[in-house]
């Protein structure tokens, strides 16, 4: 039988990936709350949105702004939930960047700065919360 070998992680290397969930959960709740005046604005149907009219994921400003809404709102309470060191939170982050990812992904051609700045946030997030390795029991 062969045995496996226990790594010990040093205080720095526990302190490092500590921090890596902090920082996702740091910029959760920025894309969640960027996400949410992205939500208000569409819904207030605010004219700072390009209109696209053969774009081919056509859907009202107002229905964009209620699906930003929703998944900011999401984002910031899974973030709370990071905050406090949860595993279920760890693997909602993950899942909710990554659908953040996509839902900005498709309303790039509505507000394509904003969306493009929320990719790299959400992008951020996803390795960040994909790195941090819990330390052997």
């Amino acid at each position: 039988m062969a045995q496996t070998a226990r790594r010990q992680y040093s205080d720095s290397t526990q302190d490092l990936a500590g921090g890596l969930v902090v920082f996702a959960a740091v910029m959760l709740v920025i894309s969640g709350v960027l996400d949410l005046l992205r939500g208000i604005m569409g819904i207030a149907e605010d004219e700072v949105f390009l209109s696209t009219p053969d774009y081919t994921f056509v859907w009202s400003t107002t229905g964009w702004g209620r699906a930003h809404l929703v998944l900011g709102a999401v984002s910031i309470a899974v973030a709370a939930g990071l905050f406090r060191g949860a595993l279920w939170a760890r693997v909602a982050g993950v899942v909710m960047a990554s659908v953040l990812l996509v839902a900005n992904f498709l309303s790039l051609p509505y507000y394509p700065i904003w969306s493009i700045v929320l990719i790299g946030l959400c992008a951020l997030v996803i390795w960040a919360l994909s790195v941090y390795r819990r330390a052997p029991v």
